[in-house]
């Protein structure tokens, strides 16, 4: 297994994809877990900041993700919404939905739960999200956090906004990646942060195919090869 944590704009999840893929592993999105229980709260017109009726809905929700780093999927209730769960709206609540401990708890205990599947299946699987070294998976054989400047971070946001039909300015997208930053950071559960045997990657200037090759470097530097242990293998 391995973990990448980092926030928001520092090319993780596009880079799990492509490492889980060439690992022969599967690949886990824990963001995408939040972002579908936040879908779920604003659809129905909960208060973000009610911490008691947010867990409540998110235990009745039907939350789902994909583990195939070719078409991973997110749905809720059965519904594709992989879509929705990347609008600006998303955006600006998921962080106070993901705060909540109850959340937390839920969605901590699915994600094992489809990591141990993962493994079982493919014998290996690339997970990215903010707590994957440090709560979900802390016995993981890789943890890699990645960081990059926030100038950076907030051209590649607002690039992608682009491609996926949104405006946003560069400046916008930096008060967005910020806010999130601190949100996601200084949060009392689970707050953003590197393991303690977390390799630490800047991606400021390296292109996404570097970064997926460091990875990939890592990754075999470990004994991880096409999902599994390289002693198996041999």
């Amino acid at each position: 297994m391995v973990a990448l944590d980092g926030p928001s704009g520092t090319g993780k999840t596009t880079a799990a994809r492509r490492l889980a893929s060439g690992l022969g592993a599967g690949y886990l999105d824990t963001g995408a877990m939040y972002r579908v229980a936040t879908l779920a709260v604003l659809r129905a017109g909960v208060a973000e900041d009610d911490e008691t009726a947010v867990a409540a809905l998110v235990r009745r929700a039907g939350i789902g993700v994909g583990t195939d780093p070719a078409a991973p999927t997110a749905r809720l209730d059965g519904a594709d919404v992989s879509a929705q769960i990347r609008t600006e709206e998303v955006n600006r609540a998921v962080s106070a939905v993901s705060a909540v401990p109850q959340v937390r708890e839920l969605l901590v205990a699915e994600q094992r739960k489809l990591i141990r599947e993962a493994v079982e299946s493919a014998g290996g699987v690339v997970v990215d999200g903010r707590d994957i070294g440090t709560v979900v998976a802390p016995d993981a054989p890789l943890k890699v956090f990645l960081t990059a400047s926030a100038d950076v971070r907030a051209r590649r946001r607002s690039a992608q906004d682009a491609a996926e039909g949104r405006q946003s300015s560069p400046g916008t997208a930096r008060e967005s990646v910020e806010r999130r930053d601190r949100l996601d950071s200084t949060r009392a559960v689970s707050p953003l942060r590197a393991a303690d045997d977390a390799v630490l990657l800047d991606t400021s200037e390296l292109t996404v195919e570097e970064v997926t090759a460091k990875l990939t470097e890592l990754a075999e530097g470990r004994g991880l090869l096409g999902g599994e242990v390289a002693e198996t293998r041999r």
